[in-house]
């Protein structure tokens, strides 16, 4: 009789460790399910937010300097995309955020740019740089040091860049102090 309970009782822990084991097994299932629903809703949201701000930059914002006289131009919605993405991939290595990685004392905020020798406040200031860039007291042709048309064989990014995306680059520069604010431009503090 003694084994007979002790048989028992090894079936019952068995019977025990196998419900353990199922619980454990479905709670797992749970948490992929809820991970998958927070993702899920996580993406949408995403989606429903990325659309707002595009709408988000009325005429005002896409107002910017043409010149160094103080017109302006309105920059469609269009022409900034673009020049986001040119911007991600021919300039971010370098100025992500609006910074200079290889000069922290020039910066692509508004006020450095307007300080500029000559201005580069402006579509027109930004596109010559890009063409012909120089040190900042515009005393220097740095085109071997700093990406340009000019420097396009040592600086690959720049072959198939026309004018038009040239102008593009510089009206994201000068759209996004009004987007991003200080962060802009504004260092290592704001990242």
């Amino acid at each position: 009789m003694g084994n007979q309970s002790n048989f028992s009782l090894v079936e019952i822990e068995h019977c025990s460790f196998s419900y353990v084991e199922h619980i454990f097994k479905r709670g797992k299932m749970f948490r992929r399910l809820i991970v998958i629903f927070v993702t899920t809703l996580l993406m949408t949201c995403y989606l429903f937010v990325g659309n707002a701000t595009a709408t988000e930059l009325n005429e005002a914002t896409r107002t910017v300097l043409l010149n160094d006289k103080g017109e302006t131009s309105v920059l469609s919605i269009t022409e900034v995309k673009a020049g986001k993405r040119l911007f991600s991939s021919a300039c971010a290595d370098c100025h992500l955020g609006g910074v200079t990685k290889t000069n922290q004392n020039v910066g692509l905020d508004p006020e450095t740019l307007a300080l500029a020798t000559p201005p580069r406040n402006n579509l027109e200031g930004i596109v010559d740089y890009l063409k012909n860039p120089t040190t900042y007291d515009g005393e220097i042709e740095i085109s071997e040091l700093h990406p340009s048309t000019k420097s396009a064989d040592i600086f690959t990014e720049m072959r198939n860049i026309s004018d038009e995306q040239l102008r593009e680059i510089a009206g994201y520069i000068l759209v996004q102090p009004k987007v991003a604010g200080k962060q802009w431009g504004g260092g290592k503090i704001y990242f």
